[in-house]
């Protein structure tokens, strides 16, 4: 008996849609998004070990909350931040001048609106990489572990950039030797975990609803538009998320929410072919490879439930 050749899907399949756009972006890219509410899904690489880069912060932020919660640490405890020891990057106390004292919850705030290093490391300093760790392995997050601090990873690249500093790393071969752009020696994730991440924040199973609210409006207050709220232009759909960048590498993972109450979780990572540092194409076609998988996925559950 002659087997039937499985079909072929076709062309305009949303996968091969998403495969073509990362193509033209010059990214290679990998993408899992699912229905919080049906579970749902639509991926393209979904279980490749990723750079999180500042992503990470994501899982700093929810260890911090579940700290919280159990009594360890009051949020509006305060942190003292010294002019000296910052973390290098260009938003929040990095690119401050002066000391500076705030609370733990205001400290995350930087950390997540403005992607600030030193006030992640300071929240770091409180709430330990051990638990960082611990979180994400109670939540199921199998594949995802944080290595070192944030400081080690801007340091890391320093390092290996070598005397050049910061323009060698247009040099492809500086690029190659990064370990900062190894999964298996820094901190690192998949997109499946990550949804998997955001699924439990959305529906209270990461943290108490009091801890799950706040680390939604934490999220909504990212002020970077450029990539994964690129593809929802619209006044009535909420994007939240968290963008992670280093070298060749643009990330977001978050929540897409519709009036209709429709909520998707969302995770892109990319590597482009070119180190330059700036390519917008390589930010937008996070937007627009997600905007392509939530499509998908709400068009699918509207032929659901057709009668």
């Amino acid at each position: 008996m002659t087997e039937t050749p499985a079909p072929h899907p076709p062309r305009d399949h949303p996968r091969d849609r998403i495969r073509a756009a990362f193509a033209e972006a010059g990214v290679t890219g990998w993408l899992h998004a699912e229905d919080i509410d049906s579970g749902a899904w639509l991926d393209v690489g979904a279980d490749q070990p990723v750079v999180t880069a500042s992503v990470h912060k994501l899982c700093l932020l929810v260890a911090l909350h579940q700290r919280a919660e159990a009594g360890e640490l009051d949020l509006t405890e305060q942190t003292e931040c010294p002019r000296e020891g910052r973390t290098a990057g260009p938003t929040g106390l990095s690119a401050m001048l002066d000391p500076a004292r705030l609370s733990l919850r205001d400290a995350a705030y930087l950390m997540m609106a403005v992607s600030d290093n030193t006030a992640a490391e300071l929240l770091l300093a409180r709430v330990g990489l051990d638990a960082v760790n611990d979180t994400t392995r109670r939540l199921g997050l199998t594949r995802t572990h944080a290595a070192h601090s944030f400081g080690a990873f801007v340091a890391s690249i320093r390092e290996d950039a070598g005397p050049g500093g910061p323009r060698a790393l247009a040099d492809p071969r500086v690029i190659a030797r990064l370990r900062a752009l190894d999964p298996a020696r820094t901190n690192r994730s998949t997109p499946r975990d990550m949804t998997r991440l955001l699924g439990a924040i959305w529906r209270d199973e990461a943290c108490a609803p009091e801890h799950g609210a706040a680390v939604r409006r934490l999220l909504g207050l990212q002020v970077w538009p450029h990539r994964l709220a690129s593809g929802f232009p619209f006044d009535d759909v909420h994007v939240a998320g968290k963008t992670g960048s280093a070298p060749t590498l643009r990330n977001e993972v978050g929540v897409v929410e519709y009036p209709d109450r429709g909520r998707y979780a969302v995770a892109v990572f990319t590597r482009a072919a070119s180190p330059a540092a700036a390519l917008p194409a390589a930010d937008a076609v996070i937007g627009t490879t997600a905007r392509i998988a939530v499509d998908a996925l709400r068009a699918g559950a509207a032929a659901r439930s057709e009668p």
